[in-house]
């Protein structure tokens, strides 16, 4: 890993921001998920390079979670007070759902990539018909 890639972890005292950008990701995702299961009904409304764009985006949040496991595991390390605790336990659950809701999310744009406006159109008449 290069140095440009390695985490700058924080202190204990960022906890609450790092909370903060938790809770917007995860809002976020919840968002993006809402937005998918209606695409759902209607995929060929989608190309291929949007759902490239959606696959990218799922795997690049995917790649952050072990960043703030390990940085929330360090917190966990450096003594934290009975509400950092409390704050660290809420967090811990909060990347679960996170990664659960990348998860689904991933599955989502999956079952959307086989229904894109490319992959209708390169179906012959009888295929559609069918």
């Amino acid at each position: 890993m290069a140095d440009f890639d390695t985490p700058h972890w924080q202190p204990l005292s960022k906890l609450t921001q790092i909370a903060r950008d938790i809770d917007e990701q995860l809002a976020n995702t919840r968002e993006q998920c809402e937005t998918l299961l209606h695409v759902c009904e209607r995929p060929h409304v989608l190309d291929d390079a949007t759902v490239a764009r959606f696959t990218r985006l799922i795997d690049d949040e995917v790649e952050f979670l072990p960043v703030y496991r390990e940085q929330l595991s360090r917190w966990y390390q450096a003594g934290p007070t009975s509400e950092q605790l409390i704050e660290l336990d809420q967090l811990t659950r909060q990347l679960d759902r996170w990664e659960k809701l990348l998860n689904e999310q991933r599955g989502l744009v999956q079952k959307i990539s086989a229904g894109t406006i490319e992959k209708v159109m390169s179906k012959s008449d009888l295929e559609l018909g069918v």
